[in-house]
């Protein structure tokens, strides 16, 4: 089988490398020529230590289905660590103000990046990093970085059952946390921008910024 290589370019960067790729061909061809390049023209690569890549799909619309097929061969690579993924979602799938689930634990070096608005059902521990263009909820101990907003959205939050970070970011603004972190009361909590900085609240209060939610009040 001869694949020519056309809809799949490799680029080593400094910390990695980046996958780009064709935009404007039949998405299974580009399947194809992607399985086909990890399996028979890049043996060199992908035998040694963790390598960090990022991929670019382009201005090619994409479903989550879609996106989960390219990350699956990449992720059948072992010494390959997804670390962003930067596509345009299909606009006929996606409701903004949608929550993204998604079960599991983000562990030292692992990324996990979603398009939206993001519900992570597990821990992130130290050392790995959630990154969301919208907002950040997470049931579960958040030990490691979140980001939220990454594209700017300076109205987005991140909330966790236990807010334990070693950075969090929303937009461009960047809080370091304090050393009593891990002292600070067992509550859920959450993280918004108000005049350009970072404050903290409980989970309860962020009716506050979010207007549309339903509120129960009891009987």
């Amino acid at each position: 089988m001869t694949v020519k290589s056309k809809h799949v370019r490799i680029k080593g960067i400094k910390d990695g490398l980046v996958f780009l790729l064709d935009d404007k061909c039949p998405f299974e061809d580009l399947l194809s020529e992607l399985r086909f390049k990890l399996e028979h023209s890049h043996q060199n690569i992908l035998t040694g230590p963790i390598v960090h890549v990022d991929v670019k799909l382009g201005s090619r619309p994409v479903s989550e289905e879609e996106k989960d097929a390219v990350l699956d061969i990449l992720r059948g690579q072992g010494n390959l660590l997804i670390r962003s993924v930067e596509a345009l979602e299909d606009p006929s799938g996606v409701d903004s103000d949608a929550l993204y689930m998604v079960s599991g634990m983000v562990r030292s070096g692992q990324v996990l990046h979603h398009q939206g608005n993001l519900l992570l059902l597990g821990d992130v521990n130290p050392g790995g990093t959630v990154t969301c263009s919208g907002d950040i909820y997470i049931l579960g101990a958040l030990r490691g970085m979140a980001h939220a907003g990454v594209e700017g959205n300076e109205e987005a939050i991140i909330a966790a059952s236990l807010l334990s970070p070693t950075q969090l970011r929303i937009a461009d603004i960047i809080s370091r946390p304090p050393d009593e972190w891990e002292t600070r009361e067992s509550s859920m909590e959450f993280a918004y921008l108000t005049n350009g900085a970072m404050q903290i609240d409980k989970i309860h209060n962020m009716v506050k910024l979010r207007q549309g939610l339903n509120v129960f009040k009891g009987v």
